[in-house]
């Protein structure tokens, strides 16, 4: 289940944030390949971020799957994530940060 996890500065009160999580939805669904039913997005806002020495809008997002990341899919995850949030709410794609992290890629190596 691919989970995405993002916060923001700016104040969402009273902000139709349903078209944003609809298409974060499908982005993820799609780019990694999961169906939409097992992605799970949170939307954190009026969280005090200082990126660049100022407070201007910005956003810092983790995703963590259980596989379908590889770079090419990373690639596509910060360009799409970063358009959404661009395009809905105004956060510049240069202000806006994507960790990600696939579960499968840790070594689970026994030392017995």
């Amino acid at each position: 289940m691919p989970c995405l996890h993002i916060i923001t500065n700016l104040n969402l009160d009273g902000v139709d944030t349903n078209p944003v999580f609809s298409q974060l939805t499908t982005a993820v669904s799609t780019i990694i390949g999961k169906p939409e039913k097992f992605v799970m997005v949170i939307l954190k806002s009026s969280v005090p971020i200082l990126f660049e020495g100022n407070k201007e809008a910005a956003a810092y997002a983790e995703i963590v799957s259980m596989g379908g990341i590889d770079s090419e899919v990373k690639r596509k995850l910060i360009a799409t994530i970063g358009t959404i949030l661009q395009s809905k709410l105004s956060i510049p794609r240069t202000r806006f940060f994507l960790k990600v992290f696939d579960t499968t890629a840790v070594s689970t190596k026994s030392k017995m």
